[in-house]
């Protein structure tokens, strides 16, 4: 065929996804969702993503190659190859692309996976045609990736657009990364399920939060009003470090009533500008745009 083949997969706690593309650059060939096998050790993870790849490759017509991007939910070190900074923590100090590699004997392209979101919506999704693009991931954790005239800006470290990390509140609650207070553990959704239980005692799903602030019920309504605020907060910082041309949100509590909307009247208390320029949207490409990113990372020279 006239086009590249594109496998991309996306290792996630609880599930693997991959697709592979082939003419068009949205809507794959074959798409595979498993069950991440967490808690199993790091040789099941290999494991499972060489398999899951194998059988992307058998969707090739005429048994030909495929590139292969994958997002991750933790970084590639630039000093010595290995994971680092994985909420995964069997990937944490192993040689995981390399490891891949090995095993399939092909090339892998590895990105953080907020990364890929990033690059997905920023190719073919809400952000289109705009030359710098901050994508943010509001779910489980808290993630940003950065894409510069098309192409993932990861920074020297691979860090670059990690704001889920900065400090809101150094004496805010214990964050898995060993430090206190970072924007994941008010922003996320289970940092928003622990304000609301911390009020009232009740453990309540983030987005059953949302809806009984919206009819009204006060402990929530309070605990909502204050998650805003902490987002317009953290998200005005990057704004004023990056100037980005737009933001886009995804993960689950992106979809929640106003947040979009409202995110540049959020920001406006913060912002070292006298208007506030930067468009926020909401994602495009659905659940499936980190590993469309993935894909797509074979598309870019090394």
């Amino acid at each position: 065929m006239s086009w590249p083949y594109r496998i991309g997969i996306d290792l996630g706690g609880t599930k693997i996804e991959g697709v592979i593309l082939g003419e068009d650059p949205i809507r794959p060939i074959r798409t595979i969702r498993e069950a991440t096998p967490r808690g199993s050790g790091y040789e099941a993870i290999v494991e499972a993503v060489c398999d899951l790849a194998g059988s992307l490759q058998g969707a090739v017509e005429g048994g030909g190659s495929a590139t292969i991007g994958i997002g991750i939910p933790g970084t590639i070190s630039a000093t010595h190859g290995r994971v680092k900074n994985a909420n995964t923590n069997e990937l944490i100090g192993h040689a995981f692309r390399a490891d891949l590699e090995a095993r399939l004997g092909s090339r892998v392209r590895m990105e953080n996976d907020a990364n890929c979101f990033a690059l997905a919506e920023a190719l073919h999704g809400a952000a289109a045609g705009a030359r710098c693009v901050f994508g943010v991931i509001l779910g489980t954790g808290v993630g940003g990736g950065i894409v510069l005239d098309g192409r993932i800006w990861s920074g020297a470290q691979g860090i670059a657009g990690e704001w889920g990390h900065m400090t809101l509140d150094p004496e805010g609650p214990d964050c898995y990364c060993g430090r206190r207070g970072c924007v994941e553990t008010f922003l996320s959704g289970p940092g928003l399920e622990r304000a609301y239980r911390d009020v009232c005692g009740e453990t309540t799903r983030a987005e059953e939060i949302w809806a009984r602030a919206g009819t009204g019920e006060a402990t929530a309504a309070a605990v909502v009003e204050s998650y805003r605020a902490d987002f317009g907060f953290a998200l005005a910082q990057v704004v004023n470090l990056l100037d980005p041309d737009v933001v886009v949100l995804g993960g689950g509590v992106s979809n929640s009533p106003g947040l979009a909307e409202d995110a540049c009247e959020l920001m406006r208390p913060h912002m070292f500008n006298d208007e506030v320029r930067t468009v926020v949207r909401r994602h495009l490409l659905g659940d499936s745009a980190g590993v469309l990113g993935a894909a797509w990372l074979g598309a870019f020279p090394e």
